[in-house]
């Protein structure tokens, strides 16, 4: 069918009303049965269909019919545009969620609350698969049944797979400025440790400037002569 005309059966009425073109020839080009068209010519099929130009929309061109209305044998050919249209990506729709597993959606949500706190809201929605609203309530703890939730990994619920968590997880992680913890002292580097240092010249420069000697009290000088002269002199004269 991808060499079918668009709308087939109403392509199909437009040339049986507009063309001479055998039953065989419409039915090979717009992929149909034979007999199908022939009951299209007798009215009996595709009675309220309208019929569709294909010329005007560009699948075929006068000069194609005019060749198989000369030769009954010639099979018609689709005309293919050179232009190329771009292919509209469809946008991804919320992921859908089986209902046997929509009761442990707030758990999910709860869990990647807790454990993910880098998550955007759209992020976890699309995970997922929920409201903001719902996420809203489930963050400021208004949901009707707060008191019972409990956090449990999507993951293992199989609401999404752990290939789409690690990824938006990354994502999260990126748009997050990177956060440098305190690990208090560290080692000296080592462009530090190794470098060259002056030799030192003196003892001084290596044991550091010794402290003065402190001074000696000048002790009493003792002249034993004169000590005992003096005693010698005091005796002869008693």
């Amino acid at each position: 069918m991808s060499n079918a005309p668009l709308m087939p059966k109403a392509t199909a009425v437009w040339l049986v009303e507009n063309t001479s073109l055998t039953f065989d020839q419409i039915a090979n080009f717009c992929k149909l049965h034979p007999l199908e068209v022939k009951g299209i010519a007798d009215g009996d099929v595709a009675a309220g269909i309208r019929g569709h130009d294909p010329i005007t929309s560009g699948q075929l061109t006068r000069e194609e019919i005019a060749r198989g209305e000369a030769d009954a044998n010639h099979p018609l050919a689709l005309f293919v545009s050179k232009v190329v249209v771009p292919e509209i990506k469809k946008s991804r729709g919320p992921r859908y969620t089986p209902l046997s597993r929509r009761q442990d959606r707030p758990n999910a949500i709860l869990w990647l609350v807790r454990n993910h706190p880098e998550l955007k809201d759209a992020q976890i929605m699309r995970l997922v698969g929920t409201t903001k609203a719902t996420l809203k309530a489930i963050r400021e703890r208004t949901h009707w049944n707060s008191n019972a939730l409990a956090p449990m990994d999507p993951v293992t619920l199989g609401l999404c797979s752990q290939i789409d968590l690690d990824f938006e997880v990354g994502r999260a992680s990126k748009d997050r400025p990177a956060v440098v913890e305190d690990q208090g002292r560290t080692l000296v580097p080592a462009s530090e440790t190794t470098s060259q240092r002056p030799e030192p010249s003196t003892t001084e420069d290596v044991f550091g400037k010794s402290a003065p000697a402190p001074v000696a009290e000048e002790e009493e000088t003792f002249d034993a002569a004169s000590v005992f002269g003096s005693n010698k002199g005091q005796t002869t004269e008693e």
